[in-house]
């Protein structure tokens, strides 16, 4: 059985369910939709930086380190045939100790998304 299923809603829309949860997400095309919603793009990104937080989480939870409210800003770049770059800045919610701040940057880098995207697919990352 799926876990995931994505349906076309009309008029440049479609909504994605999780299944059995049925949590879902609504996207939109932002060049001949509403851009109301995320895009495909919009997500991608958003995957990759959820992704990179859990990962950070990850460490967290074992080293007892507070990462809530740590948050990502992300830009999305795209041409007709791909995503050109994603860039992201993570704010880091809080002034960590150098040994602690470079520990969460290593697991973030570990995030299996990361690795799955064609190297002509630039991703830049900064941490504040």
């Amino acid at each position: 059985m799926a876990t995931l299923q994505v349906t076309y809603d009309g008029f440049q829309h479609c909504t994605a369910l999780k299944l059995p949860q049925n949590k879902s997400a609504a996207m939109d095309c932002p060049y001949t939709g509403k851009g109301e919603e995320l895009s495909p793009a919009n997500m991608v990104g958003s995957g990759l930086a959820g992704c990179m937080l859990i990962s950070m989480g990850t460490l967290a939870i074992r080293d007892k380190i507070d990462i809530n409210e740590t948050c990502v800003d992300i830009e999305v770049e795209q041409s007709e045939k791909r995503i050109e770059s994603i860039n992201l800045i993570f704010n880091m919610a809080h002034a960590y100790a150098e040994k602690d701040r470079l520990k969460l940057e290593r697991a973030a880098g570990m995030c299996p998304i990361k690795s799955s995207f064609h190297p002509d697919t630039s991703i830049s990352i900064e941490y504040k």
